[in-house]
C-alpha cells in the first residue's frame, strides 16, 4: 500500500507537523514500508485460533494478604525532618 504525498501531508497536519519536501518524501517511504509490513499479517492463517489479550497465559503473581504488625510509630518518624502530634509535619502546599 503506497502512500501518496497528500496522505503524508494529511498525517502531518493531524500531528501538527510542518515538514519540508525532503521530509515528506522520507516519511512517505517509511510509512509505506511500515504499512506494507503490517499488511503481511493478513497472510497469516489464523483460522481456529481464538483471540487473546496476551501471547502467553497470565496469572496473578501477587502474594496473599497477610495481617502483620506494622512499623512502630517511633521507627516510622525517626528520620522525619519535622514532626508534630506523632505525624509528619510538612510545609503547606496551598496558599
Amino acid at each position: 500500500m503506497a502512500l501518496t504525498h497528500t496522505d503524508v501531508e494529511h498525517i502531518a497536519h493531524l500531528a501538527r507537523l510542518e515538514l519540508t519536501a525532503v521530509e515528506k518524501e522520507m516519511y512517505r517511504q517509511q510509512l509505506t514500508a511500515v504499512l506494507d509490513y503490517a499488511n503481511l499479517l493478513n497472510e497469516l492463517a489464523l483460522d481456529g485460533i481464538p483471540p487473546t489479550a496476551h501471547a502467553i497465559p497470565q496469572y496473578n503473581v501477587l502474594r496473599d494478604d497477610v495481617i502483620e504488625p506494622s512499623l512502630p510509630l517511633e521507627d516510622a518518624l525517626y528520620n522525619a525532618p519535622r514532626q508534630q502530634n506523632q505525624q509528619f509535619l510538612i510545609q503547606s502546599v496551598l496558599a
